[in-house]
């Protein structure tokens, strides 16, 4: 692939329509346990809408010995505090962004995926902890394409199918509005995981070109 030399070990993925034929749209529960992936299309509605309706569900409920019941809820609503955000980069050893640039990515996403923990106690109504875990947007031209970005999980909830089942949410509900051609960028330790998703590196020859300022 050409990259320049900022960029070396990045590679362009693509995950195109034709490729997504083959991942199954029947009716799935909503629960994911056991480090296993099901998610639950909607309803279709006669009415397309513009954008993509928000979306709220459990993807796993755990409970503790004491009582605490802890969920994992993924939401499409763009509901993502930008400090949270950047302490759960720093968590996945990030480079720090300003928050600025960081709200500003968010605010102009075309979809923007989250998981939050939240922990409950008995007897502890409205006294809920809640917390950014996962993280992961898209931006497109709501026609053609989409691009995913920034995709990461808290590390000590990462290797429980979290990031895998919030990527593969995205894609249906992209490919729900139509949008085909959906490509990302992986560093080269996780080309795999998403090549299990149905990416595919440099499909047809296709490469990846960029462009940065020479200073």
């Amino acid at each position: 692939m050409i990259v320049v030399k900022r960029v070396v070990g990045e590679m362009l993925l693509h995950f195109s329509s034709l490729i997504g034929e083959s991942f199954c749209f029947a009716s799935c529960p909503r629960i994911l346990k056991n480090n296993t992936t099901q998610i639950v299309e909607p309803p279709s509605t006669l009415e397309e809408e513009e954008e993509p309706l928000p979306d709220e569900f459990v993807l796993v409920e755990k409970s503790q010995p004491d009582g605490e019941v802890e969920q994992i809820i993924f939401s499409s609503g763009g509901d993502v505090d930008v400090y949270e955000l950047q302490a759960l980069c720093d968590k996945v050893g990030w480079p720090r962004r300003p928050l600025s640039k960081l709200a500003a990515a968010l605010k102009n996403s075309y979809m923007v995926a989250a998981l939050h923990s939240v922990k409950k106690l008995p007897g502890s109504e409205g006294n809920e902890q809640k917390r950014l875990i996962g993280m992961a947007r898209a931006t497109s031209d709501h026609a053609f394409n989409a691009t995913i970005w920034d995709v990461l999980v808290d590390p000590s909830y990462q290797g429980q199918g979290l990031g895998k089942a919030m990527v593969e949410k995205m894609i249906r509900t992209l490919l729900r509005r139509d949008i085909g051609n959906i490509t990302l960028f992986a560093d080269s330790q996780v080309v795999e995981f998403y090549r299990n998703l149905g990416f595919e590196p440099d499909p047809e020859g296709i490469k990846g070109m960029f462009w940065y300022p020479r200073y």
